[in-house]
C-alpha cells in the first residue's frame, strides 16, 4: 500500500513539472510573437504620398470676355475637374499683391504690360512638399498668347524639374496657345504631356460637356 501512495505522489510531481514547462514555453511563445508586432516596419507618411499627382492652377474671378461677371474662374473649374478624377491635391496660385483690375479691359492692359515688361509677379509662397509628386498639372488662363506672367515666377522658383508636367487652359479661340512648348522651354528637364484647353465659356456653362473633356483627355493619359 506504501509503495502504491508514493507511485501515485511520484506521478503527480511528474505531471506538474511537465505543465509547468508547457506553460513556459506557451509564455516565451507568445512574447516572441508581440515583440514581432511591434518591431514590424510602418509605411511612414511620406512614402504614401509618393506618386500621387498636384494641380496647380491660376484664375481669375470678375468681368471676363464673353462670360460676364463670375464668381468662380474658369481654369478653377477645370482644375477641380482634374483633381476630382486623378484624387491630387490642389494648389492655387495667388498674387502676393492683387492688383489685378476686376474689370475685362483693365486686366488685360495688366497683363500686356507685365508680358511686355517681362514681370515677375511675385505669389503666396504655401507649406507643400513638392517633392512628394511625380505629376503635376499645370492649368491658367491664356493671357495675350502666353502663359500670365505670374505663372512663370512659379516656373522659376519650384523645382519641377524631372517631373512630369500635363498643361491645361482656359481660352476664347487661342486653344492651348502653345502652353506645352513654353512649360519646356521653362523647365527643359521635366516630361511634358500633351495639354488639354477648354473654352472659358464652356467652363462656365456647359459644365458636363466639359467634364466629359477631362475625363476623355485624362483616360488617354491613363488616369
Amino acid at each position: 500500500m506504501k509503495k502504491t501512495i508514493n507511485c501515485l505522489l511520484s506521478l503527480l510531481v511528474l505531471l506538474s513539472i511537465c505543465g509547468c514547462q508547457n506553460k513556459t514555453e506557451k509564455e516565451e511563445t507568445e512574447v516572441h510573437e508581440e515583440e514581432n508586432v511591434e518591431t514590424a516596419p510602418q509605411e511612414s507618411e511620406t512614402e504614401a504620398a509618393d506618386g500621387q499627382s498636384l494641380v496647380v492652377y491660376f484664375s481669375r474671378t470678375g468681368e471676363q470676355y464673353t462670360v460676364g461677371v463670375i464668381d468662380e474662374g474658369n481654369t478653377a473649374i477645370v482644375a477641380k475637374m482634374i483633381a476630382e478624377h486623378t484624387g491630387g491635391d490642389l494648389y492655387e496660385i495667388l498674387p502676393e499683391e492683387d492688383y489685378y483690375p476686376y474689370t475685362y479691359n483693365e486686366l488685360t492692359d495688366v497683363a500686356k504690360k507685365e508680358q511686355n515688361e517681362n514681370e515677375r509677379p511675385a505669389y503666396q509662397k504655401k507649406d507643400i512638399d513638392l517633392s512628394a509628386y511625380d505629376t503635376v498639372f499645370i492649368g491658367a488662363p491664356v493671357w495675350w498668347g502666353d502663359w500670365p506672367m505670374i505663372m512663370y515666377t512659379f516656373f522659376e522658383n519650384e523645382d519641377l524639374s524631372s517631373k512630369t508636367l500635363v498643361p491645361f487652359s482656359t481660352h476664347e479661340g487661342s486653344g492651348l496657345s502653345g502652353f506645352d512648348k513654353k512649360l519646356a522651354s521653362a523647365i527643359p528637364s521635366a516630361e511634358i504631356l500633351e495639354g488639354l484647353a477648354i473654352r472659358g465659356n464652356d467652363s462656365q456653362n456647359k459644365k458636363d460637356e466639359v467634364k466629359d473633356k477631362v475625363d476623355n483627355w485624362l483616360n488617354k493619359l491613363g488616369y
